[in-house]
């Protein structure tokens, strides 16, 4: 899980100035996202403009000063050679942020899930065919030199975007990591399908049992937690795996790194701080 975690931190930071820019926009954005995966009715459409709008002053008020205190701290920890254990703290205490931002999320959606219907329902399974689609074009297409060459193409830009060009030996030090990573795109594709396929059961009972609000948040919440952590032994040791390994490979990168390419980061991440410290302004 740690690995995704640091795949969607760094995505979120590579987008944090534009995030400063439309932060006003998100409740909209948000909704957009929404209404085109499920397909709200109009009589459900104010609900669910409410809820996205009591979750976003909620974590505007409440939660940028803590990432923006997590980002002081990991700047100050960048400015030196890092140990895989420092990097599972932070992680662990994103993991908790967004678990926080999750438990609130899920309280906002459950009198909304309640309200959908089969229609919606078979909008959402159809959306997701197509977004799998998508997916398994860009991650299963090619030989495995090809699938390689993507991830590593991925990778490379990510961190390019904090430390600066990566120079041959570091390139080829990711290279041995993916390499030598459990998760492969079969995986991932059974792991996604098993992450969608447990919302829309989820929704489904909710459904179809004419669940109470209360009863709803119940069953939200457990998606999000068996996202974390599979039910099935199997997966779990993957994931297990992938997260340690997450720490081990970005403290293995990060200790390679020249003076000026931990000044960047630490650079980036001060920036980044500010930002959300600015947003978090009245």
């Amino acid at each position: 899980m740690k690995r995704w975690l640091i795949c969607t931190l760094i995505w979120l930071l590579q987008g944090c100035s534009a995030i400063k820019l439309g932060y006003q926009q998100l409740p909209t954005l948000s909704y957009w996202w929404l209404d085109n995966t499920v397909s709200f009715s109009g009589p459900q459409t104010p609900a669910a403009k409410e809820a996205i709008d009591k979750l976003y002053q909620w974590h505007r008020r409440d939660e940028l000063p803590g990432y923006a205190a997590l980002l002081q701290r990991t700047a100050e920890l960048s400015a030196g050679p890092v140990q895989s254990a420092q990097l599972c703290r932070v992680l662990d205490e994103v993991q908790a942020r967004l678990d926080t931002l999750m438990r609130q999320a899920v309280a906002q959606a459950a009198p909304v899930a309640v309200a959908l219907g089969p229609r919606q329902l078979s909008h959402m399974a159809r959306h997701w065919e197509q977004q799998n689609e998508e997916w398994e074009k860009e991650w299963l297409q090619g030989d495995a030199d090809a699938r390689m060459e993507r991830r590593l193409e991925r990778a490379i830009s990510r961190y390019n975007s904090f430390y600066g060009e990566l120079n041959a030996t570091q390139i080829a030090l990711v290279k041995t990591q993916l390499a030598q990573s459990p998760w492969t795109a079969e995986w991932g594709r059974r792991d996604r399908q098993r992450r969608q396929q447990d919302l829309l059961s989820s929704l489904q009972r909710i459904t179809q049992n004419n669940m109470t609000p209360a009863q709803a948040e119940t069953q939200l919440w457990g998606v999000w937690q068996r996202w974390l952590q599979p039910p099935d032994a199997g997966q779990r040791a993957v994931v297990q795996t992938l997260s340690q390994r997450a720490c081990e490979n970005l403290a293995q990168l990060h200790n390679t790194t020249t003076p000026e390419q931990r000044q960047r980061v630490a650079r980036r991440l001060r920036s980044y701080e500010r930002d959300l410290l600015d947003l978090n302004q009245p």
